[in-house]
């Protein structure tokens, strides 16, 4: 018995007049008005419904939308239908040549929508012959598939208008029968036992009509053991590079083709993938393959009996693809950014994934990296896209220097996992164990990756794990796909996605993260990040979304604690952790205190600690410091302690990827006091230092959106124009997510003094925080809720002769103020900005500070914030990196050397001896400082790595 899978289904009812017309023929297309969705389209009294169309040459090549378009949530009035009440039709009246501004149409194609097609406001496509010479093919349906057993015949039939035709078939690409003179083709083509790609080409007066459609042969599936020890995807053989093993799990389906370069895309029964009997998981070993060499493939995946609405026969990529090709992305990535892609192979349709036996391991410099203890960490957040014009990982390697002078810690990448598109923030994401090829190429990632560790930065992947985009073949193996374009939602047989989200913030496809096949992808995606690229912690995007419990309309259920959510997303952790112990685990909830200390808290007291790091929103409180404005100033929740977590695993921030810029926000609504205007550019950029004491230098994990410490001032929803669009509902929707332009580079941010101060300002902050103790400690907030800030930090656990106490002082308002103090103790205090010190009498005697400024005083100066402070000095280290011992090229009295920390871990007096060996070879591998002092008490500061 064969089963037809048709490509398409017409929804809506329509007639074309005349039925038969040339591409210079006026036509008029009516639509009935009972066959729309008029009511939940929203056009019920208005009528505005519209055209949106296409056409293709005689070829059926060369796709061309109509320019009278629009956008698509935005439709152009010139593709408007008119209403006709008393028969409650549509119509639209024109001419094929004109409309499309091309001649030689062969075929054109339209849907009707609603002006804001969003929501599926929109009917299937319909596809009309052009020209008074057509060809209908009756047997099988254009373009489909049909499921034939092994050795049955399969019939095609097909007629033509205008007279006799001349008729051609092809399969597999031999031609199989003629007929040169017919109206009505018959053929049937005979005891097929294997998969046939058929063509059937029409000629009449010089014009050739090509119909394509193709034939699947059962290969009655082989149930086999699969060996042990394999997982989903490539399984490579590491001691037989001719040889890997594929594995798909495809719960429901038939049988399973694996199609690619080692078959020319034509597999016979050689290639249908056997059966586990246990686990049900289809798998096929791969003979003969080359060592070195890329080859590509496909599974074509069958269901005899799909669905109403979903195909038969499903072509897609592997889900673990780890390199996929993309016919509709690849043609447009920079060969600079990544050489000698692999080339697309002709003649397929959507992703293909690629095989490589025998590949050479990158060669990791640094093996075992010492990750920075999370309360120290300072992460900056990147987006490669719109880091520099170049859009690379070779950029990020390039300015490494940027990002070490600036002194953080680690670099968060906003996802690099294939995504959809090719300039995209990377949330519309397909493949998530594959890399994006937009920015570079694995190997380069890698580079950047080892570059960090060599520097001390731990590397973060953005992950968006809540859901999927439609290319992903987990929603493609079970979907709805009426139009039959290859791309659909859900069904209810998908064991991956749910058919409708679980909670009111979704994108994409909703995973279901209570489904075991669901957990192993996800634990698959972990694991790749985490050894194949030495990740050192994800940032798990929109963990609201991980529970099953909640309904796309209702926010109250989303935002409220949810166990199922809390349960799963600790196991996730819990693997991530069971690969490497120190890894970092970010959520971004922004949900209830009382939920996200379930994670915070979660094996804290383990050794290592553990806990989860919570991303912690303050934008709007400090954005109203920055534009001089108290209320709702109260920046209080970037304590932990005021979450009611038990540690500090708060990563707060003043500025994210989401959120406005706060310097956009300081020139355009800052508050105005005489001639003191926040709206001033430099007076705005004067006030961010003063932001980054009151944020950078709370205890806890701390967040820099990329260029907030250079003062950018460009909106958010800055659009490629350079213009400024927010709103959501115009056409193309808000610029939020367009391309931005590269000020902070054209125009030499770093060598403009009111933007290198900031940061500078930040730099040094950031060293405190990382080597000083004192940060470790707890902190007190007064004025929490004023524009002059007070914070006072403490740790119990260091002694008098220590930095023991800071006491951080801002005034954020518009005129200088007396500022409350509150010192801890009486004594000689010392700005840790640059040293000068003060004597307190009375611990509450106000400071008065101009608008804008603040200080940092602690009861002694810091180790490393010294006026010379890495800055280049006739001290230099040899040899770096270290094995055994190092020397300097000139006499020392003392060098002390500290882990990246802060912490001294060696002190050596050399006597003033320019041969003296520093023995190091009992320190662990991984980044240290070096601190060394002549006998005039000069010091200089350098950095060594420990191999």
């Amino acid at each position: 018995m064969a089963v037809t899978v048709f490509p398409q289904v017409q929804t809506v009812t329509y007639s074309i007049n005349p039925a038969t017309f040339e591409d210079t023929t006026p036509i008029t297309i009516t639509i009935n008005g009972n066959s729309i969705n008029e009511t939940s389209w929203g056009i019920a009294a208005t009528h505005a419904l519209y055209l949106w169309s296409w056409s293709y040459d005689v070829n059926d090549a060369n796709q061309m939308d109509s320019s009278s378009n629009g956008s698509w949530t935005a439709s152009d009035e010139a593709s408007k239908f008119t209403y006709n009440a008393g028969t409650d039709t549509y119509t639209k009246t024109f001419t094929p040549s004109v409309y499309f501004g091309r001649n030689g149409i062969g075929r054109i194609g339209f849907l009707v929508k609603a002006k804001d097609a969003t929501g599926d406001k929109k009917s299937q496509d319909i596809t009309v012959e052009v020209g008074s010479f057509q060809v209908s093919l009756t047997s099988p349906v254009e373009n489909s598939t049909t499921i034939i057993a092994s050795g049955a015949n399969f019939n095609i039939a097909a007629t033509n208008t205008n007279g006799a035709a001349s008729y051609s078939l092809k399969s597999n690409g031999a031609v199989i029968n003629t007929n040169a003179s017919t109206t009505n083709y018959s053929y049937s083509h005979t005891n097929i036992t294997n998969n046939q790609t058929y063509e059937l080409s029409v000629t009449q007066a010089g014009t050739t009509i090509v119909k394509k459609f193709s034939a699947v042969v059962n290969p009655n599936t082989v149930s086999e053991t699969m060996p042990a020890g394999l997982a989903d995807g490539i399984n490579y053989n590491p001691a037989d590079f001719t040889k890997a093993t594929l594995v798909l799990d495809a719960p429901l389906k038939d049988f399973v083709y694996v199609a690619g370069s080692f078959n020319n895309w034509q597999p016979t029964s050689a290639y249908a993938m056997k059966k586990d009997p246990v686990s049900g998981k289809f798998w096929l070993e791969l003979t003969g393959l080359v060592s070195g060499v890329n080859n590509t493939y496909q599974y074509w995946v069958v269901d005899a009996t799909p669905l109403a609405n979903s195909p038969s026969l499903v072509k897609t990529a592997d889900p673990y693809s780890t390199l996929v090709l993309s016919p509709y992305d690849d043609p447009w990535i920079p060969s600079v950014n990544y050489p000698n892609i692999p080339v697309y192979p002709v003649g397929q349709t959507f992703e293909v994934t690629v095989l490589r036996t025998g590949q050479t391991p990158y060669n990791w410099q640094v093996q075992n990296f010492t990750k920075p203890e999370k309360e120290k960490l300072v992460v900056y957040e990147v987006l490669v896209r719109d880091f520099d014009a170049a859009r690379s990982y070779q950029s990020l390697i390039d300015k490494i220097d940027y990002f070490k002078n600036l002194k953080i810690n680690a670099i968060e990448l906003m996802p690099v996992m294939e995504f959809e598109g090719n300039e995209s923030w990377g949330y519309n994401t397909s493949f998530h164990m594959a890399l994006d090829k937009f920015y570079g190429t694995s190997d380069k990632l890698k580079e950047f990756i080892d570059l960090c560790h060599q520097n001390g930065i731990a590397v973060i992947l953005d992950v968006a794990l809540n859901h999927a985009f439609g290319r992903n073949p987990m929603v493609r193996m079970w979907m709805n796909d009426p139009d039959g374009d290859g791309f659909g939602s859900p069904t209810a047989e998908n064991p991956y996605f749910n058919t409708v989200a679980k909670h009111s913030y979704n994108v994409g496809e909703d995973f279901n993260h209570q489904s075991a096949k669901t957990q192993y992808y996800v634990e698959r995606v972990i694991k790749q990040w985490i050894q194949e690229y030495k990740i050192d912690g994800f940032r798990w995007d929109l963990t609201k979304g991980f529970t099953q419990a909640c309904t796309a309309s209702d926010n109250a259920c989303t935002d409220a604690y949810q166990q199922d959510r809390v349960d799963i997303l600790k196991k996730y952790a819990d693997y991530s952790w069971s690969l490497d112990p120190t890894h970092y685990t970010i959520f971004e909830h922004l949900g209830s205190d009382a939920e996200e200390k379930q994670w915070a808290d979660y094996k804290v007291t383990e050794t290592p600690s553990k806990g989860i790091m919570m991303w912690g929103k303050m934008t709007n409180e400090y954005n109203q410091l920055s534009m001089g404005y108290a209320s709702d100033s109260n920046i209080s929740r970037m304590l932990s302690s005021n979450r009611g977590f038990a540690a500090n695993r708060l990563i707060g921030y003043a500025e994210s990827h989401d959120e406005e810029r706060l310097m956009y926000k300081n020139v355009q609504y800052g508050a105005v006091n005489g001639s003191y205007s926040v709206k001033a550019l430099n007076t705005a950029l004067e006030r961010m230092s003063a932001v980054g004491a009151v944020s950078l230098l709370v205890p806890g994990p701390k967040m820099i959106w990329h260029f907030g410490e250079l003062g950018w001032e460009n909106s958010i929803f800055t659009c490629n124009d350079n213009t400024v669009n927010t709103d959501f509902d115009a056409i193309g929707g808000d610029c939020k997510l367009d391309t931005k332009p590269q000020p902070q580079w054209v125009n030499n941010w770093l060598g403009n003094s009111n933007r290198s101060k900031i940061y500078n300002d930040w730099a040094k902050m950031i060293t405190l925080k990382k080597t000083e103790p004192v940060f470790l400690g707890t902190a007190v907030m007064t004025n929490a809720n004023s524009l002059t800030v007070n914070i006072k930090i403490t740790n119990e656990s260091l002694t008098s002769a220590q930095l023991k106490d800071v006491l951080i002082l801002a005034n954020f308002d518009t005129t200088a103020q007396n500022t409350p103090t509150g010192f801890p103790y009486a004594g000689t205090w010392y700005n840790l900005m640059d040293n000068t010190s003060i004597n307190v009498t009375d611990v509450n005697a106000p400071i008065n500070l101009p608008a804008g400024e603040y200080r940092i005083y602690g009861n002694k100066t810091a180790n490393l914030a010294i006026e010379d402070f890495e800055k280049t000095a006739a001290v230099s280290l040899f040899p770096n990196p270290v094995s055994n011992y190092f020397t300097l090229n000139t006499a020392v009295a003392k060098v002390q050397i500290y882990s990246i920390s802060g912490q001294l871990v060696k002190t050596f007096t050399s006597n003033e001896n320019a041969d003296f060996q520093f023995g190091v070879s009992e320190l662990q591998t991984g980044l240290y400082i070096v601190k060394a002092v002549d006998q005039n008490q000069k010091t200089q500061v350098m950095k060594f790595i420990k191999k």
